[in-house]
């Protein structure tokens, strides 16, 4: 699952920015009260507020001195209680406005596209997901208001991941499934969906019995689909997973293997 592909440095400029600007508001909103911080001294303003974010829970003694700061812990505490909550919040909003182009920062929440009988968008683009659409010539639309569009009906979701991911993506999911022909992304389904759910309900529909029925396939999200109908064929590029569902195994796609197994079998 692709989630950062920037470099840290980039957030860590973003968020000294958004403290920076906190703090010019800061002064002078409290420009001779008792929130002020004189310059001179070891602990000032900007250090204050970034040791205050990176504590890890260690004891204070510890969290100085891990910092490389030179100050005793009521050193820290008197400068502590120079400062009001609100800088924080004023901190955090402005790291989230500098944060709110999604092009710009596509890799810092997992990229996934969400599709239906009307749509087919992306909140963003990772290489992988990029790959995945581009193998159908596909062109990836980012949507602005995706999280309002997320509201409507969705059959089918697409992000990218590895197979030691999946029970990581389906967490907090219920009725849902995972089916994937490339081992780099995936689609997420209902329970009651995929390939060979279709076919069932096709060969019902149409009154087929499932020895009438034939099927080829490369992927492992088709390996229902081969199990579903009378005669499954792999085609010769499929991994030997897939093959090993079969009952037959063609030519690859590259070969016009469909076609070739319909002639040599008298289908067409």
């Amino acid at each position: 699952m692709k989630i950062i592909n920037t470099t840290p440095n980039m957030l860590k400029h973003q968020i000294q920015d958004a403290i920076a600007k906190a703090i010019e508001v800061y002064r002078k909103d409290y420009p001779n009260e008792k929130f002020c911080f004189s310059r001179n001294r070891v602990l000032t303003f900007e250090k204050m507020v970034n040791l205050l974010l990176s504590m890890q829970g260690g004891s204070l003694n510890k969290e100085l001195y891990d910092a490389g700061i030179d100050v005793t812990a009521s050193a820290f505490v008197q400068q502590r209680n120079k400062l009001s909550w609100t800088i924080f919040e004023d901190v955090f909003e402005n790291f989230n406005a500098e944060c709110n182009d999604v092009k710009k920062y596509k890799n810092y929440r997992v990229s996934i596209a969400i599709s239906n009988e009307n749509l087919l968008v992306t909140n963003g683009i990772d290489d992988d997901l990029e790959q995945y659409f581009a193998f159908g010539n596909v062109e990836m639309i980012i949507a602005d208001n995706f999280d309002e569009l997320c509201k409507d009906d969705i059959y089918q979701i697409m992000c990218s991941c590895v197979e030691a991911e999946y029970e990581h993506v389906l967490q907090g999911t219920t009725n849902t499934q995972i089916t994937a022909w490339w081992d780099k992304a995936v689609d997420i389904i209902p329970i009651n969906c995929g390939k060979g759910n279709a076919v069932n309900a096709v060969l019902q529909y149409y009154g087929f019995t499932k020895d009438e029925a034939i099927a080829f396939g490369d992927g492992k999200n088709d390996i229902e689909m081969l199990e579903a109908v009378g005669t499954g064929v792999a085609m010769g590029n499929a991994k030997d997973e897939v093959k090993s569902k079969a009952n037959k195994i063609c030519k690859s796609v590259e070969e016009d293997g469909v076609y070739c197994y319909c002639l040599e079998n008298n289908l067409i």
